[in-house]
């Protein structure tokens, strides 16, 4: 071995502390002790909460109506599917009411099909723009093709 100093290799110093990343009992049971008195905090004021609460619900419905636009503009059906799946997860459902009753109060007619069957007149033939509904809340009603007599 030669008599040139290494760099890779230093005697400790002396006047610094244990670099191994070990903290000594005596800091541990200090921290601890400072860590005990830290329970749960003072409580939420309602206001507070309240306050959080709007701010999340308000929050929900820009992100759902910015789905829903995005949706409308979708060009990829696998597009499409899977925006009304993630909103599904979150209770928002698509309304598509082929088959059922036409009801103005919850949908929009868009257009007529004309139908010698009376057992059809007034009923959705076939949804044009789909609906959603958060939960039990129309949030678009969907716009239909109604059945009518002839």
């Amino acid at each position: 071995m030669s008599a040139v100093p290494s760099w890779f290799r230093r005697e400790p110093d002396p006047d610094t502390e244990d670099p191994t990343g070990q903290i000594p009992a005596e800091h541990m049971a200090k921290l601890i002790e400072e860590a005990d008195g830290t329970g749960a905090g003072g409580g939420a004021s309602n206001d507070d909460v309240n306050s959080l609460l709007e701010r999340a619900l308000a929050d929900r419905q820009a992100l759902i109506q910015l789905c829903l636009y995005a949706l409308d503009r979708a060009r990829s059906g696998g597009v499409v599917e899977r925006i009304e799946q993630g909103l599904a997860g979150i209770g928002v459902t698509a309304v598509r009411p082929d088959g059922q009753r036409f009801d103005p109060s919850r949908h929009e007619a868009g257009g007529a099909v004309l139908t010698d069957d009376p057992a059809l007149d007034g009923v959705v033939a076939e949804t044009e723009v789909v609906g959603f509904a958060d939960r039990d809340q129309l949030l678009r009603a969907p716009v239909v093709t109604v059945y009518t007599k002839r």
